[in-house]
Order: structure tokens, then sequence, then C-alpha cells
């Protein structure tokens, strides 16, 4: 099947742009809220890269969580759950000869977890 006839109306950058915001907004509300700890902090930066990658367009994926916000916030049952200021995530998309990469990351000025597009 020939998706391309549906996005006809979008630039190759315009739907690099569309599909990684749509990828972003996808992790942040799928993974928001995840159990994590100090011992696995690691192992769900992989899976959030992993499961991104499935999705169309996406060539690139690097998650970094914050260790120490994830260590300070653990409480007495030895975890947190994840929270949108402890994410840094950059995405990068291609369609055709276009890449775009999108990022999310908190913005301690705003105290809020920014979505904005680098490059």
């Amino acid at each position: 099947m020939n998706e391309n006839k549906y996005f006809s109306n979008l630039t190759d950058r315009e739907r690099a742009i569309f599909e990684g915001g749509i990828s972003m907004g996808s992790l942040f509300h799928q993974f928001i809220g995840t159990p994590v700890n100090i011992d696995s902090y690691k192992s769900l930066e992989k899976a959030i890269e992993e499961s991104i990658l499935l999705q169309p367009a996406i060539i690139k994926v690097v998650v970094k969580l914050n260790p120490d916000l994830i260590k300070q916030q653990s409480g007495s049952m030895g975890y947190t759950t994840l929270e949108g200021k402890m994410l840094y995530v950059e995405l990068t998309t291609k369609i055709n000869d276009y890449e775009v990469t999108t990022c999310i990351s908190y913005v301690e000025e705003l105290d809020y977890p920014l979505m904005r597009i680098l490059d």
C-alpha cells in the first residue's frame, strides 16, 4: 500500500516534523508514570528507544533519564514514577532526503517538559 497519497498535501520536511511530533507525543503519554528506580532506568531508556524506533520514519532515538532526580524522588519503597522533568529525548525522522530532529527536555524557566524541533 502506498501511504504517500495520504500525505500529498505535505512537503517531505512537514511530514518528517509530523512523524516526529506524533512519536514524541506517543512516547510522552505512554511512558510517563512508569515505575523506575536507579537500578532500572537504563533498561527503561532502552525500552523507550526500541519501541519508538518501530514507528514510521523514525531513524534514530536517544533517551536519557535523569538518574539524580530518579534517586532523589525514590520513596520508601525504593522507586518513583517517571515524570516529564526526568526525560531528555531526541528523535530523528527521515522522509526521502529530509531529516528532522525533535526533542523533549525539561526547561526549568518554564517548569515544563518542552517538545520542540531542534533541526
